[in-house]
């Protein structure tokens, strides 16, 4: 199972549409308001007011907003940020959904090179662990491919402590997420309707990101 559940975090570079799945979304897929005390957070230590903080616009949703944590995950930030600053992930979808387990996005048109995964099990300390709201970066099996996709967390999961590059947190929009966690899905855990991410735009605070480090073998 637990390797069965790692497998869906794997970064796809083709998405599949699955054409036999005539279901429409009901008004189960509309969730329920979440309210959500920042202090109540898992990393809640890790907030910071100079932290950068990101804006996910999602098209008829709304709007949810992250702080990166630079101090943890410094080049997954960088690389995210970069991501940003290049205006890939306007018109990109959540495209991956797993009630109680997590919402995946980030499938740019234009990836860049990987970087090396920011994670303990990789020799990089990374204690930030997968509760409920926190970001992550998704990779396939190679520990050092991570791009452009990730994934915010709806549950904990420990399984995932120290094997994924953890690297932010959201705090506002929990509604959202779990509105967007509701949705119907296909077996391939495709939202049967499209989840649009209209734009992530990046508030630097008085953060400077240096150049990104890409991997090389």
């Amino acid at each position: 199972m637990r390797k069965l559940i790692l497998s869906i975090l794997v970064l796809f570079s083709v998405f599949i549409v699955v054409g036999c799945e005539s279901k429409t979304p009901d008004e189960t897929d509309k969730g329920e308001e979440v309210d959500v005390k920042l202090e109540d957070l898992a990393y809640f230590n890790y907030l910071n007011d100079e932290n950068p903080i990101i804006t996910i616009k999602v098209k008829d949703y709304g709007i949810i907003t992250a702080q990166l944590f630079h101090d943890v995950a410094p080049n997954t930030v960088n690389n995210f940020i970069d991501y940003i600053l290049d205006d890939q992930f306007s018109d990109s979808s959540f495209h991956r959904i797993i009630k109680d387990f997590m919402v995946q996005g980030g499938m740019v048109k234009d990836s860049k090179l990987p970087i090396r995964g920011e994670f303990t099990s990789n020799g990089f300390l990374n204690n930030l662990k997968h509760t409920y709201g926190v970001l992550s970066m998704a990779r396939t099996s190679d520990k050092n491919s991570a791009t452009s996709q990730f994934f915010m967390m709806t549950s904990t999961s420990p399984h995932l402590d120290g094997a994924y590059a953890s690297f932010g947190g959201i705090i506002s929009g929990f509604t959202i997420l779990n509105q967007i966690e509701s949705l119907s899905t296909n077996y391939n855990d495709a939202p049967l309707t499209k989840v649009v991410i209209e734009s992530i735009e990046v508030d630097l605070k008085n953060y400077e990101p240096s150049p990104v480090i890409y991997y090389s073998k």
